[in-house]
């Protein structure tokens, strides 16, 4: 047995020096949960075109990953989040000198055929089926994840819609039984029966094969006609540093992309995020999965992007 073991480490030591390329070839991307399958194809797109590169990813929730940009020696070529407000506010100007937009979402309410009340749940009725004795529900942590931010806008902004006061309250600490670190960490207890309902980004329920209730565009933050309703909502969340508390403010939701000045390998992610951006590549396999894209990227820091983006960038003045 012994033998075995030491055999079995032996091989393992092999294929994973095997399966490293130089560190030239070698691509780090950290992305939000909910871009999962998204990166997994466009990432093999991509190697298609460039058989040489290899791509290392790893999924957080945007918060947690931008932490591991931020405070961690870990490698990162490519960073993608959730929220484009998670790299203003914490890897600009140090870790990151820009970032693009590049997709759109919306919240959800996601269930299977066998969440309690499934047949009866609607538009209007969403929140009283949540609050109902034994529905469990669950949310995502708003510490480490936008998604978890989104779901607090979408109570408050359900509490003044349905005008109920403290219906916010009564939701958040309902689902605030079952919360994970990022939303995707929420599907298997979905699935497995032990969730009823989440909240959760409906490109990830249509990816997932989920059932799904559209809210309101007053309450999906979906629609970014519907930023100054959105924005009478906020939260406090923990910042980039230990300690440090910052105030988030509802506004329709927008994914963010950047290269971080740590990347070790500039040129490839360029063409990477050049992939992503270009409307017959990358952000054709984007709305295929449901996740609306945005071509041009509008991002306000157009004169700080490397030459070879500023062609699938528009300027936005704050």
């Amino acid at each position: 047995m012994k033998s075995l073991v030491l055999y079995t480490a032996a091989v393992f030591l092999m294929i994973s020096c095997d399966m490293g390329t130089k560190d030239g070839d070698t691509l780090y991307v950290i992305h939000a949960g909910s871009l999962t399958y998204p990166v997994k194809m466009i990432s093999e797109a991509f190697t298609q075109e460039h058989p040489d590169v290899t791509i290392r990813t790893e999924a957080w929730g945007s918060k947690a990953g931008a932490r591991r940009v931020a405070d961690l020696e870990t490698p990162a070529d490519v960073f993608l989040s959730a929220d484009f407000m998670v790299i203003e506010n914490m890897l600009i100007p140090e870790h990151a000198r820009w970032y693009i937009s590049f997709a759109a979402n919306e919240m959800a309410i996601v269930y299977t055929s066998g969440s309690r009340h499934e047949d009866r749940i609607n538009a209007d009725n969403w929140h009283e089926i949540l609050l109902h004795p034994g529905v469990e529900s669950g949310r995502s942590n708003p510490d480490h994840d936008p998604c978890g931010v989104r779901t607090v806008f979408t109570a408050k902004l359900a509490e003044n819609y349905y005008n109920n006061p403290g219906l916010a309250e009564r939701l958040l600490e309902r689902a605030g039984n079952n919360i994970r670190p990022k939303e995707t960490d929420l599907i298997a207890l979905l699935e497995s029966g032990h969730l009823d309902y989440i909240f959760l980004y409906r490109s990830v329920a249509e990816q997932h094969g989920l059932k799904y209730l559209e809210l309101p565009p007053e309450l999906n933050l979906g629609d970014p006609r519907l930023n100054n309703w959105y924005a009478t909502v906020s939260t406090e969340t923990l910042g980039a540093r230990p300690g440090e508390k910052i105030t988030e403010w509802g506004q329709a939701m927008v994914y963010g992309l950047t290269i971080p000045e740590r990347s070790k390998n500039q040129a490839v992610a360029e063409k990477f995020v050049a992939f992503i951006l270009n409307k017959d590549k990358g952000q054709r396999i984007l709305d295929s999965l449901g996740q609306p894209p945005m071509a041009p990227a509008p991002t306000p820091y157009y004169d700080r992007l490397p030459e070879g983006l500023k062609i699938f960038a528009v300027p936005v003045i704050d």
